[in-house]
């Protein structure tokens, strides 16, 4: 048989076309290859840049897995889906666009999420990637063909000058210099690239450089990742930089992974002249993946030994005070408390830790405010920090899902009864109530600060919200918790389980919610599995107990697995912008 020759006849498969509803409504395009007989495993196809769905056919054909469902997606801005072309809303809108894919999979056609395999190229290589480490599917595995974590961009100063131009014109496109010429050898291919009327050569800034920003954090952080893994390389790759694929190899801590290069194959490798040889090993790979069980390592005592706790451990290490970090983390806690005083936030930061309920309800009023107009602007800079623009979007994200945790629990005929077990003032929860006042919504809201909770009960009389009682309570006080009366059914943790790096004490306040909360009734909680300034706030700033402020980042399939331990299973997840706070929804399993 000629190498590129397909399998056989047999291999043959013809899509269906079809649409989904992704999370904001717009309705995207996917199709779909039957299994030749009932099955519960699949195959999700992800296409690189400027592409579509319609291309894998070919690719299909040569895998020659006919007992898999097989799917595949026209992103947002390409093929047959919807909106300008190469353009999304944001980069972390096509990853929550995969997440909902997934979901629709397993809601449409009954295949569960850890039966599931990704294969994506390029740009979908990167949006699989992050999927991954921002949401913690327990997929089965993955395979990374030329993952695009760096783009060979030939210009100068390239990623600057595009800062720049979305600053100026926040909805700009650039066109693609590659060419069909430079993704393969294939002459066919390249003219039927070059002739694809559904094939553009535009992408738009804002995705290039959130994608830039993604990849920067997923090579960081790679070490998050435990999903089984298969990296292709390209030797002859034009478009995008090896290096940054073997960093991202390098820094799995997928207990199965394997990383092969094709010295002579361009971009496209699935769709090169010799594509026979990277589509047999990726066949490879994934029926070895169904041979076995859907396995991924316990990481409920990661907090002993783990990436996350030794990054957290070199924090607690001093600089030497005359090495160039140490004399910049000096100046810059002394310019905080001197010069940075005149600024209320950081002033609150040091009076009671920067990570106290009082400092994050200055965050989350967002007013700067401060002595003398120069503390109005030092407040301004503080309040606008990556760390504290993610924690606002944060409590967007969760009035959110807890507006959609009412909704559901009012829809099944059921009381609403909240649970805050760690409230501070409870802003969030009281402008939801307000805007929920119909429905008759009670609430217990509990903080291990009274000050806090004065400002919660002032906060409720302005609201006139009768039904919300405060309470000084332990959150990580598991029997407490498991004796909460009535039963609420809706419970929240914000903001809480980040601050402690024991795990222990994380799962004993998760398991007094586990026995408190009714069947079916939700949980919302909130985790930060990465931060761009752990070593600047470590330096620098201060906690609640007066030490120096030193978190230990929990992946986020480490603290859904607490979570699961504590007997919930969670049903959708929401991310900022920049990676840095998720938010969760779990539903509490029924007990037997």
């Amino acid at each position: 048989m000629a190498q590129n020759q397909i399998a056989s006849d047999a291999s043959l498969r013809n899509s269906s076309e079809h649409r989904f509803s992704t999370w904001d409504g717009t309705e995207l395009f996917y199709r779909v290859w039957e299994p030749q007989s009932p099955s519960r495993q699949a195959l999700v196809l992800l296409h690189r840049g400027h592409e579509h769905s319609g291309r894998f056919q070919d690719f299909v054909d040569r895998l020659d897995l006919g007992d898999f469902w097989i799917f595949a997606w026209d992103a947002r801005g390409h093929g047959h889906s919807p909106g300008e072309r190469g353009y999304a809303p944001s980069f972390g809108s096509i990853v929550r666009d995969l997440d909902r894919f997934v979901s629709h999979l397993g809601e449409c056609y009954d295949v569960p999420t850890e039966n599931i395999a990704i294969v994506a190229n390029s740009i979908g290589a990167v949006v699989a990637s992050t999927w991954v480490h921002d949401y913690a599917p327990p997929i089965r595995g993955m395979v990374l063909a030329t993952p695009a974590f760096r783009v060979k961009l030939y210009v100068p100063l390239a990623v600057p000058g595009l800062r720049v131009l979305h600053r100026v014109k926040p909805k700009s496109f650039v066109k693609s210099y590659v060419k069909p010429a430079m993704l393969t050898h294939d002459a066919d291919m390249i003219r039927e690239i070059a002739e694809d009327p559904l094939i553009s050569d535009s992408i738009a800034v804002n995705i290039l450089l959130e994608m830039h920003d993604a990849s920067t954090r997923i090579l960081d952080d790679a070490s998050a990742i435990q999903t089984p893994t298969l990296v292709l390389s390209a030797g002859s790759d034009w478009v995008v930089k090896q290096s940054a694929q073997r960093r991202f190899f390098e820094g799995l801590s997928s207990q199965t992974k394997e990383m092969v290069e094709y010295q002579a194959f361009s971009h496209a490798v699935l769709h090169e002249l010799e594509r026979a040889r990277p589509i047999a090993k990726i066949r490879e790979f994934i029926v070895n993946l169904y041979e076995r069980p859907s396995t991924l390592p316990s990481l409920l005592r990661a907090d002993a030994d783990g990436a996350a706790k030794r990054a957290a451990d070199r924090l607690r290490e001093p600089l030497s005070p005359f090495s160039p970090r140490g004399m910049y983390y000096r100046a810059t806690k002394l310019v905080l408390k001197t010069v940075g005083r005149l600024s209320q936030g950081i002033r609150v930061g040091w009076r009671t830790g920067f990570n106290s309920g009082e400092s994050l309800d200055h965050v989350y009023r967002n007013q700067a405010v401060g002595t003398t107009p120069l503390g109005r602007l030092v407040d301004r800079i503080y309040l606008n920090s990556p760390g504290w623009s993610g924690v606002r979007q944060r409590r967007r994200q969760l009035e959110e899902l807890l507006e959609h945790a009412i909704q559901q629990t009012h829809a099944q005929g059921r009381s609403i009864r909240l649970l805050d077990v760690a409230a501070g003032p409870g802003r969030y929860v009281l402008d939801v109530a307000t805007r929920f006042k119909e429905l008759e919504i009670s609430a217990v809201l509990r903080d291990q600060n009274p000050d806090a909770l004065n400002i919660g009960r002032q906060l409720a009389s302005e609201r006139n919200l009768s039904n919300i009682t405060f309470e000084v309570g332990d959150a990580f006080d598991e029997q407490t918790l498991a004796t909460i009366q009535p039963r609420p059914t809706i419970a929240i943790a914000s903001g809480l389980y980040e601050l402690f790096s024991d795990n222990t004490t994380v799962a004993a306040s998760l398991n007094g919610i586990g026995q408190a909360i009714e069947n079916d009734g939700y949980l919302i909680y909130t985790n930060q599995p990465w931060h761009p300034q752990l070593e600047l706030i470590a330096r620098a700033l201060i906690g609640m107990d007066g030490e120096p402020w030193i978190m230990r980042c929990r992946t986020q399939l480490e603290l859904d697995q607490l979570v699961a331990a504590a007997g919930f299973q969670k049903i959708e997840m929401l991310i900022d912008d920049q990676g840095i706070f998720t938010v969760s929804l779990a539903r509490r399993i029924p007990r037997s």
